[in-house]
């Protein structure tokens, strides 16, 4: 890889195996910007695994891995497991072509060939078992709504059906009078409208009713993502006190699950049965602090509570459970990042590979000139992309 970057000038990134306490403290070291593509560079490739870990890290830190450049391919599935992951690999030599080289050559004999094809033909080499993928048949919103018991679940999966709209829109906007207009101009399109009330210069009480009037004019829901992360006791004085007074206007509403199932307990104490919340499992943003470990935890944790949990913000498939919503932000036909670290895919990224039911979409369609063709827009790519999924 150091030759390759030295000859073409093109910048190298290297990945740790584990982050030092001093310096940069980063897994990946290099000069990159977030939306960048990146190869990987490997000597030999068996199972794959080494190059999805790899992958995984340097996704992480925002750059985007489509292709394995190897000089060896042991041919024992390494390329399968790998186009699994959506990575294509390039290989130098690969050991049938070098044992047809040694045999031509006379330097080994034929039975010495012939059981090496065999091994290689008949012994795999599979990935650690956490890079595994399981097969899991993708239902309708049609056919999750009978697998859930929670009202609001049911009630979301019949939107995105009836209405054909796997959207989210993210109203970042600071002024009552242009959320509004947008949720009226932007509701046939979309089934969730996404808020964030406490930026909002000038929220006043009667905000809240003229929003909900507009969810049910369009049949859409309201998330508030106030992102809720303190103790249970403060929690539930946020989502029902206030000046805002979340729980009298909002569907749903965002929670981290740092403070752990106390947050969920509080929240769910303080709501209506019709009500529920979305845990944030993994956030789009370069260099975010969440493990992998953190991530099966929150998704541990909101699995334990089905019957107040919808489902998760993610960047991958983290659960396979059909009662729960996968919600992926950072959507954007436009897939470069922003200057903050936003870090963005497309819709069919984010619905085929990524495994979303829902695309949350925020600058693309607020900033475009016609935030309702955009919205249309996005709204086939996403519906076609969980179509697309269904089918296959």
């Amino acid at each position: 890889a150091t030759c390759v970057s030295m000859k073409t000038s093109l910048p190298m990134v290297m990945r740790r195996k584990e982050a030092k306490s001093y310096g940069t403290k980063q897994i990946i070291e290099g000069n990159y910007k977030a939306g960048q593509k990146c190869v990987v560079v490997e000597d030999i490739v068996s199972s794959g695994s080494s190059i999805i870990e790899t992958s995984q890290a340097l996704t992480a830190a925002g750059l985007v891995v489509t292709d394995a450049v190897v000089f060896l391919d042991r041919e024992q599935g390494g390329s399968e497991n790998l186009l699994q992951w959506n990575i294509k690999t390039h290989s130098i030599f690969k050991i049938t072509a070098i044992l047809d080289t040694l045999l031509a050559t006379n330097r080994i004999v034929p039975d010495v060939a012939r059981d090496v094809r065999e091994f290689v033909r008949t012994v795999k080499a599979p990935l650690v078992r956490s890079l595994q993928k399981k097969e899991v048949k993708k239902l309708s919103f049609k056919e999750r709504a009978l697998l859930t018991s929670h009202p609001l679940a049911q009630r979301l999966f019949d939107i995105m059906e009836e209405k054909r709209t796997n959207l989210c829109v993210a109203a970042d906007l600071t002024r009552s009078s242009e959320v509004l207009q947008l949720a009226d101009i932007l509701g046939p399109h979309i089934c969730i409208f996404k808020t964030h009330v406490d930026i909002l210069e000038d929220f006043s009480p009667d905000f809240p009713a003229r929003l909900k009037d507009l969810a049910q004019k369009h049949t859409f829901l309201i998330m508030e993502d106030r992102k809720f992360a303190d103790i249970g006791n403060t929690v539930q004085q946020q989502y029902t006190h206030g000046v805002y007074s979340i729980q009298a206007w909002a569907d749903l509403v965002t929670v981290h699950a740092f403070p752990g199932p106390a947050v969920l307990t509080a929240l769910k104490q303080a709501s209506l049965p019709d009500q529920g919340c979305v845990l944030v499992a993994e956030m789009s943003s370069a260099g975010s602090l969440g493990s992998k470990d953190y991530t099966e935890a929150s998704v541990k944790m909101g699995e334990d509570v089905p019957d107040f949990v919808l489902g998760f913000v993610c960047q991958s498939r983290v659960s396979d459970k059909p009662n729960f919503v996968l919600m992926t932000p950072g959507v954007q036909m436009d897939t470069a990042g922003d200057a903050l670290g936003q870090q963005y895919c497309s819709p069919s990224t984010a619905v085929s590979e990524r495994g979303a039911d829902i695309i949350i979409v925020g600058r693309g369609i607020t900033k475009s000139e016609d935030p309702a063709a955009a919205a249309q827009e996005y709204q086939k790519a996403g519906y076609n992309a969980y179509m697309a999924s269904v089918a296959s």
